[in-house]
């Protein structure tokens, strides 16, 4: 039976977001296109119908990755607007976002395995992580763009290597206290807001 425009649209998608979880769980080359297409409830001889390769849809999964992270950042930075950055470190650098790598950072999950992608794959992830680095900048805002830009750039730096850390390793205890070290490291560099606004106001600190 031939499949219509809409329920073809409707299975592409699935498949994108399927594999947007399964790389993240298996890595690029840790899934073969028929298992694939069998999690996203579809042939493997549907799959060529909906992509090119299986390198363009390894670009289309990871910006729908990237996408959703950047989605879960901004609901953590909403649920506590007087502190958006510390929320977003306390999720990312967590023992729960370790355990869960099919839903969590396409960075971490994937990074490795990205530098060896053609640019099509780069480009989502760049594209990823400057909105990644665009959202700390605007959550760290000093007043100095060059300050921004390279603390944005060591706080990022300093979760994906922390959290792929903690991952890399069985103990659960030494995991966790890689990802606290970070979280430590990185409120010492960027302290809250509601502190940092009260020392600028203080009179006579030079700041």
């Amino acid at each position: 039976m031939r499949v219509s425009r809409i329920q073809a649209e409707e299975n592409r998608q699935t498949v994108i977001d399927v594999a947007s979880r399964l790389f993240r769980e298996h890595g690029f080359d840790g899934i073969g296109l028929k298992d694939l297409m069998e999690a996203a409830g579809l042939t493997q001889g549907a799959f060529y119908k909906q992509f090119a390769s299986k390198d363009d849809l390894a670009a289309q999964a990871s910006e729908r990755a990237l996408e959703s992270a950047t989605r879960r950042w901004s609901a953590a930075a909403e649920a506590n607007p007087t502190d958006p950055l510390g929320a977003v470190i306390a999720f990312y650098l967590s023992m729960g976002h370790r355990e869960g790598k099919g839903e969590g950072c396409p960075v971490v999950a994937l990074g490795s395995d990205a530098a060896r992608q053609g640019v099509d794959v780069k480009a989502s992830f760049e594209a990823g992580i400057r909105k990644y680095l665009e959202m700390l900048g605007r959550w760290i805002g000093e007043p100095d763009g060059a300050e921004v830009a390279g603390k944005s750039m060591a706080v990022l730096a300093t979760m994906v290597g922390a959290l792929t850390l903690s991952r890399a390793i069985n103990d659960p205890k030494l995991a966790r206290a890689i990802l606290d070290s970070a979280v430590d490291q990185v409120h010492a560099a960027v302290p809250p807001k509601r502190s940092r606004s009260r020392r600028q106001k203080a009179p006579g600190v030079r700041q």
